[in-house]
């Protein structure tokens, strides 16, 4: 019985993570390029009182064996980097990455990090920049008094001057893909910062070219999250919590029968 407490606070443990997951999604409906969190779980080691294919007295071997299992645990809180949808702005400094890739930018203190939020600006000296002022990696500086800028599919950007009919271009975007994103370190703002696990970054074109996506000028990527999706899994995790609340409570009304015994 006290096993069985453990064992069901365990769960109640795992499914407050799943809570707190799912929690976060919801939160992050709005955020452009959001990808949503799974968190994964495994079951605990099992305490073995009969090993199956044990020697029995008259049936040969025990078919089965007895093992009890002490509970579940939290592995991975992974993200699905399942492409979200586009959503058209209109903004000639509004990108979306179709397909895979990840823009490179550098901070303030020259942190190198990763982003799928392509929602740019200019700032002071005309250089594109996230909303949070970190640099577009290779740099793109858009010219004072341009009239208008393009982005191409394969990120090449071409801006239209003031009394010059032809538009000229001034850089290429470039992205970076990574063997594993989901080795990706989260560090909020909608940055990554890539380690050991994700792999070295490959950086290259855009263009479905060496597994990289297109460039669409005029759209954000939306957040992948599945509102019914998450509804319908934050009911499971709740009535999930809710019956191994009550597996402890059932324990405990067992052990207090077996204390208030009497001869």
């Amino acid at each position: 019985m006290i096993r069985a407490m453990w064992t069901a606070a365990s769960g109640m443990t795992a499914q407050q993570l799943n809570i707190d997951t799912i929690a976060h999604n919801l939160a992050n409906v709005n955020t452009n390029a959001y990808k949503r969190s799974r968190a994964e779980f495994a079951d605990l080691l099992y305490q073995i009182q009969r090993m199956p294919g044990t020697n029995a007295s008259n049936i040969g071997v025990y078919p089965t064996g007895i093992q009890v299992g002490g509970g579940v645990r939290p592995i991975t809180v992974a993200k699905e980097w399942v492409q979200g949808n586009l959503r058209q702005t209109g903004n000639e400094l509004d990108v979306a990455i179709d397909g895979i890739g990840f823009f490179q930018v550098t901070r303030a203190d020259g942190t190198i990090m990763y982003t799928r939020n392509g929602s740019f600006k200019r700032d002071n000296v005309g250089n594109l920049v996230t909303g949070d002022g970190d640099v577009l990696n290779p740099v793109i500086t858009i010219p004072s008094g341009a009239l208008k800028v393009d982005v191409g599919q394969d990120g090449t950007v071409s801006v239209l001057l003031p009394g010059v009919t032809q538009a000229s271009q001034i850089g290429q975007m470039q992205l970076t893909r990574f063997d594993n994103p989901s080795g990706l370190v989260a560090m909020g703002n909608n940055l990554f910062l890539d380690s050991f696990a994700s792999g070295p970054p490959i950086q290259g074109l855009p263009g479905f070219t060496n597994g990289f996506g297109l460039i669409q000028q005029g759209f954000l990527e939306s957040s992948n999250v599945n509102l019914a999706e998450e509804m319908v899994n934050m009911i499971v995790a709740q009535r999930s919590y809710e019956i191994n609340a009550k597996a402890i409570q059932a324990a405990d009304e067992m052990m207090s029968m077996a204390n208030n015994l009497r001869r």
